[in-house]
């Protein structure tokens, strides 16, 4: 999908399921469904801000530079009229998305760096 679609709260809205589970953050638009069952804080979490706006209960959590690129990965588009800030957070210095690694939940950077599940979230 286009990630310079833009979209309405209206349109969002009924995304709220476990099958079809769209979140706004700063503004953009992400299609999560794939991602619930791997999210380390579980999947309830998403599917409970599903269908709206979860920036604050996102940013309230403090992710870490790895999970706002990775979470870059499900943008399908932006918050008609939204103007995204200067200072946009989810945008980093640079897309290394981590790479599930082989034991213990663990990820890994394309540098071989690991970080645990809980070090992404």
């Amino acid at each position: 999908m286009d990630k310079e679609k833009t979209f309405t709260l209206s349109h969002v809205a009924p995304h709220k399921s476990k099958q079809d589970c769209w979140i706004i953050i700063n503004g953009r638009v992400f299609d999560v469904t794939k991602f619930l069952e791997e999210h380390p804080g579980g999947e309830e979490v998403l599917i409970e801000s599903a269908g709206k706006d979860a920036t604050k209960e996102f940013e309230y959590i403090g992710h870490s530079k790895a999970a706002k690129n990775l979470l870059l990965k499900y943008q399908i588009g932006y918050l008609q009229d939204y103007k995204i800030p200067d200072d946009d957070n989810l945008v980093t210095d640079s897309f290394e998305e981590p790479i599930k690694g082989q034991r213990n939940g663990s990820f890994c950077d394309q540098r071989g760096s690991h970080a645990h599940v809980s070090d992404i979230c």
